[in-house]
């Protein structure tokens, strides 16, 4: 987990919840109830239910960017000195104060969507924490909890609209649809893509902090393959996932069309395999997922209210 730098939002608090990227990290909750909802009873979900489900999922996502920043600031001073703990808009106690805040409201939303996802909650703070606060400073492999726990993000969501069974009823019929497997594991690797991209930019202030990340280790030439690699299975993921679940063609087209576009700015990374681009690629990776999160939405909105939509490809 990487954090953006040249925001304009003055407030410090707003700041701090990454508000650059922010389409993406709404729109994941949203795509993530609205798909399980449609597979599940072929509605909408309930309008109280989805709320709860989108503000819940996005205070998980912000509370782990507000963590790392409190367990960054070493390496922003050099990396982005104009970060709100960096630049004394804010000290590390509030900032701890707001990311259990922010921890509490998704804990509270996940207790009353189903007790399912609050214990992967539980489980993805804990993943995002052990990178923030001690994988990033000891191995080149701590991008992997990011992923993780990022994976899990939509998969909390879906149990909320579609249990498992396990810790609540009713149980519709499997632990966790091909569908929603599918999108657990887009968003893990594209999400490996997606930090080490920004990693890329951060070089200088990681290797003067002794952090080990990947490019410190084995260079942004080296660490630009390996993102197009995780961008590409990415967006073979994010195919199934329509195939999986036999959604209508806006998502296919978005899906395709954002992906082949990341693709090519992937592949440019490799062309120019410098701090500058792995920093703009991380943007848009942010642009793409929100993009292809959005085709989901409008799609599967489709589905429901236009039974005969989703016909037009099954």
């Amino acid at each position: 987990m990487v954090s953006t730098s040249g925001s304009k939002t003055r407030n410090p608090y707003l700041e701090m919840l990454r508000p650059e990227i922010s389409d993406m990290d709404l729109a994941l909750p949203a795509a993530s109830a609205l798909l399980a909802s449609y597979l599940t009873i072929g509605a909408l979900p309930d309008p109280i239910m989805f709320i709860i489900a989108v503000i819940g999922g996005y205070a998980a996502i912000t509370s782990s960017y507000v963590y790392n920043d409190c367990c960054d600031i070493d390496i922003d001073t050099i990396n982005l000195p104009d970060r709100p703990l960096v630049a004394n808009k804010l000290t590390r106690d509030q900032a701890l104060k707001y990311a259990g805040f922010l921890f509490l409201v998704a804990s509270a939303a996940a207790l009353y969507l189903n007790p399912e996802s609050f214990l992967v909650l539980v489980i993805a703070v804990l993943t995002i924490s052990i990178y923030s606060k001690l994988a990033k400073r000891m191995t080149f492999l701590s991008f992997v909890p990011v992923g993780i726990a990022y994976g899990l993000v939509p998969i909390g969501i879906w149990l909320a609209f579609d249990p498992a069974g396990f810790l609540k009823t009713p149980d519709y019929g499997s632990i966790l649809p091909l569908p929603a497997i599918f999108l657990g594991l887009m968003m893990c690797f594209t999400d490996w893509g997606f930090t080490l991209s920004g990693v890329a930019r951060d070089v200088e202030g990681d290797r003067a902090r002794g952090a080990p990340t990947f490019p410190v280790t084995f260079g942004i030439p080296a660490t630009a393959k390996f993102v197009t690699f995780m961008w590409t299975v990415g967006v073979i993921a994010s195919v199934a996932i329509g195939i999986t679940a036999k959604i209508g063609p806006i998502y296919f087209a978005g899906a395709l069309l954002a992906g082949g576009w990341m693709l090519i700015q992937s592949f440019d990374f490799i062309k120019n395999p410098t701090e500058e681009r792995g920093g703009r690629l991380f943007l848009q990776g942010s642009r793409y997922r929100g993009i292809m999160f959005g085709s989901l939405i409008l799609d599967v909105i489709l589905c429901i209210l236009v039974p005969a939509y989703s016909g037009i490809l099954w």
